[in-house]
Order: structure tokens, then sequence, then C-alpha cells
């Protein structure tokens, strides 16, 4: 089935007159007339009843007409999304980011959306994974680049797989754990540790440290990655952050060991929500974008195949 074939039959539908369908669409008549017949073939049987003067659809005409009705329009608005997705103008966007992302890591997506589409009115949001999934639900965000921790995927949001990071143990220089390549649970017995209320992982690691009779001693918390920061860097205890978040040349950052634990970031927006040109600019320089030097996760995770398609 051709486009232009659901064009004729509409309009033919519409006027009931072959001769005013072919000139409201521009076309000769037998070319109008030839489409027809070939759709009506595909569609197994005729679509109107051809009489001089009175030309009318069949009872297979009527039952199609809607659907190819929904099927022309829905081309219509695929043609007209795309001619928007070039000439965008003044569009916002709505992004929510995770507050425990260092922005470092968005520079450059954020620059590429700006350089390429002025257009895009960027607006920032910032907020833990939890509050993002449910700005993004209720629609106060129209997407959200965060990291769910140990929640379960919501199946009401698209995701596409941005980039891991491990979460480090962040030390001042001069603590003895420093001197080690890695950190292990055990090594924690005893320490101060400064919390970090919005850590994805908290649940996840208390009982780790609980069947292996580890304890620690909660000195500091905050909402506040820069704050954490800099409590490490007074030595007053030690953190425990995602690799890319540690950006204060006043401390280090020791993989923990035993269990290691990663985070995956992923960009997510809602299921069968209709969105504006911006997302779509979105999307598209979020999987042309380098994180931590490398395509984004979704693009590695293509089959080879695929992969290939997409670029062609």
């Amino acid at each position: 089935m051709e486009m232009h074939q659901v064009r004729y039959f509409l309009a033919v539908a519409d006027e009931l007159n072959f001769t005013r369908a072919a000139e409201r669409c521009n076309v000769a008549q037998p070319s109008l007339t030839r489409a027809i017949k070939l759709l009506e073939c595909e569609l197994g049987g005729p679509l109107f009843n051809r009489e001089r003067a009175n030309t009318h659809l069949t009872e297979l005409g009527r039952i199609v007409r809607p659907h190819l009705e929904q099927v022309f329009q829905q081309s219509v608005a695929a043609r007209d999304l795309a001619a928007n997705f070039t000439r965008i103008e003044k569009v916002p966007l709505k992004l929510g980011v995770m507050c425990t992302i260092a922005p470092d890591q968005l520079v450059g997506l954020i620059f590429a959306i700006n350089n390429r589409y002025p257009g895009v009115e960027l607006e920032l949001l910032d907020g833990s994974g939890v509050l993002l999934n449910e700005r993004l639900l209720s629609g106060d965000l129209e997407a959200a680049i965060f990291c769910t921790g140990l929640l379960a995927p919501d199946e009401r949001l698209n995701t596409i797989p941005l980039f891991r990071e491990q979460m480090m143990i962040v030390l001042h220089p001069d603590h003895p754990l420093a001197m080690k390549n890695m950190v292990t649970v055990k090594d924690l017995h005893g320490e101060r540790y400064l919390q970090r209320i919005n850590c994805e992982f908290t649940g996840q690691v208390t009982p780790i440290m609980r069947e292996q009779d580890v304890k620690v001693d909660v000195v500091y918390r905050s909402e506040r990655d820069d704050w954490i920061m800099s409590m490490v860097a007074s030595g007053y205890g030690y953190a425990f952050m995602p690799q890319g978040c540690v950006t204060n040349p006043n401390v280090v950052a020791r993989p923990l060991f035993d269990p290691e634990i990663h985070r995956n970031v992923n960009l997510a927006t809602v299921r069968g929500r209709q969105y504006s040109p911006a997302v779509g600019v979105l999307v598209r320089e979020a999987m042309r974008a380098k994180w931590q030097g490398h395509s984004a996760l979704a693009i590695q995770e293509m089959d080879p195949d695929e992969l290939e398609l997409s670029d062609s």
C-alpha cells in the first residue's frame, strides 16, 4: 500500500466523484483510477460502486475508510515532525537530572544541543531518582537522566542506557585506606562515614555490612554531594560516591571491592506520550554523545547488524 493510494482513496471518498478527486489531488484522472484499482486489489475487493451519477462507497470502503484516515493522519504528523525537527524555533525542553550526576558528565550533551539546535530552550531541574520518576509520570518533566538504583524498572518508562560507573570510597589523601588500591567492606569497620542522603545504594550496602559484621560511625548526613566532598577533604571521614562525581582535587577515590557496586545512568521518557521535537533532539544527541569517553551503552549493546543498519 502506497501513501498516494490512500490519499487518492480519501479524496474520492470525500468527493464521490473521480474527476473532482483527481483535480483536488492535482493528478490525471487515469492515474488516480489506476491507483485506486491497485489498492482495491491489495484490500481484496472494490471500494467504490462506480455509477455515472452516484459513485459511493461499498461496504468494504466504509469499513476501511476510518483506518486509512488514521494511517494518512499519522503519515502527515510524522512528516510534519520530521520537518520541524530540522527547524526548531523556541521549543522549551524540561529535562530532569539526578542530583548525584556531576555537571561535567552532561556538559557535552548540553553544548551539542545548544550548538546544533539553538531554538531548544533547555531547562534543567534536579532531584533524586525517585522524585524524577514521579515528575516524569506526572508530566512535570519531558525527559530525565537518572539512575533508579535499587528500584525495579518502571514499565511505564522508555529508558535508554547512557553510561555505567563504579561506586567509590572517597578519602582524604592521608587516610590509611588511601594507600590501598581498592577497599573492601571489612576495611570500613569503625570508620567515620559521611552519608549522602540521596545515595541510590544505601539500602544495598547496609545489609552487606550487617552480614559481614561491619559497623561504621555515621557522623554527617547531607543532600549535597559537594558538601560531603568538602568534609572528606577536611579529613572528617569517608564517603561512598559514584566515580564521575569525585571532582575535588583534595580527595582520592578507591574502588569498593567485595562486592563491587556499579550504577547505570539512563535517559528516560514516558511510554506512549506525545512529545515536542525537542525531545527527539535530546534523544538523538544523547545517542551521539560520548559518555566517559565511550558511546552510549544503548549503542554498545546493539546487535552488530542492527548497528550497521542504524548507521546507514
